[in-house]
């Protein structure tokens, strides 16, 4: 299937990755006809000239129907989510997101959409394969037996499954993928719903402009992780959307980098050097995760072309203007 030319809606478009979707399907000839999310639209990060945008909550099925109607692929991103913080604080919260899934794949089946793209998340995979930061990069089979990040990682496994059994059953062609940490600029960087990246070159830029030098990271920093840039994101869902495999896919980079070594970079970035505080009591997820990328590379071609260092560099820089240019300093380093 092509995307070109297609009617599409973007569920969950006020969002960071949303937002950023709806321009590239733009750029690439979709006709994204529709753009929701349950924010306000003066909320939402980025708001598209000529495409019909509401504010709706997708987790009742009335508004659901709304928005699929009349397209013909559905991008389903909507989520109440946000960094390591906010999933151990929220689990409820982020199974409630069932609702958004549920609702939307029946909407979808009822109004004859012929594909349906979900965003899924690495926090589906089994916590036991993540206990050692030097990880062995996660496989696609790797989520099973199921032991995911609990609440919000359940969910998502759990949807995983709708999707495929709304497929065998219904027909409704679904495509999935695992996101693993994506970032860029135009994301939430600051409230509790930040990730690592965002979270880390905000406390830089603050404690640079500041003049306290210092840095609080949570866990002692010897955590790994892989961090994915929005463009290659982007054209990963776009990919795996178009493609015949019916099975999830890892969508994520494979440059694994510690969070002491993540710090590294973006006190180069800004040209200084900070003290560190380690948060031990702090939320800090698994120990290791990164991403095992031979399946979608094998099956698509598809592989991360923006490296953490030049990504962090574009972050860091819309961040630093951000906190520049939004709010007096002092208001800003508090």
């Amino acid at each position: 299937m092509k995307l070109k030319g297609k009617k599409a809606v973007v569920c969950g478009a006020g969002g960071f990755i949303g937002g950023h979707l709806v321009q590239s399907l733009i750029e690439n000839g979709v006709d994204v006809i529709r753009a929701v999310d349950i924010k306000p639209l003066d909320e939402w990060y980025q708001v598209s000239k000529g495409v019909e945008s509401l504010s709706l909550d997708l987790k009742d099925k009335d508004n659901c129907l709304t928005t699929a109607a009349g397209s013909e692929v559905v991008f389903q991103l909507a989520a109440d989510m946000g960094g390591m913080g906010f999933i151990e604080n929220n689990k409820a919260l982020c199974m409630l997101s069932v609702l958004t899934n549920t609702h939307m794949l029946m909407a979808a089946r009822e109004k004859g959409v012929e594909r349906f793209f979900y965003s899924s998340s690495a926090c589906v995979y089994n916590a036991e394969k993540q206990t050692n930061p030097d990880v062995v990069a996660l496989k696609e089979e790797d989520a099973y037996p199921a032991m995911p990040e609990d609440g919000y990682g359940w969910e998502k496994l759990f949807s995983e499954r709708m999707c495929r059994h709304f497929e065998e059953d219904y027909g409704l062609q679904s495509r999935v993928a695992r996101f693993h940490n994506v970032y860029g600029p135009l994301g939430t960087w600051t409230g509790g719903r930040e990730k690592a990246p965002a979270a880390v070159c905000r406390k830089v830029i603050e404690a640079k402009h500041s003049g306290k030098h210092e840095i609080e990271i949570w866990g002692d920093g010897k955590q790994t992780r892989s961090f994915m840039y929005i463009d290659d994101c982007t054209k990963g869902v776009q990919m795996i959307t178009e493609s015949d495999i019916h099975e999830p896919l890892n969508l994520g980079s494979d440059e694994l980098v510690t969070i002491n070594q993540l710090v590294d970079i973006a006190e180069d970035i800004a040209g200084i050097k900070l003290k560190r505080n380690y948060n031990l009591s702090a939320p800090k997820g698994v120990n290791g995760r990164n991403s095992d990328n031979t399946l979608i590379h094998e099956k698509l071609h598809w592989a991360p072309s923006i490296r953490l260092r030049d990504g962090l560099a574009k972050t860091y820089a819309w961040i630093e203007d951000e906190i520049l240019s939004s709010k007096p300093l002092a208001a800003a380093t508090r």
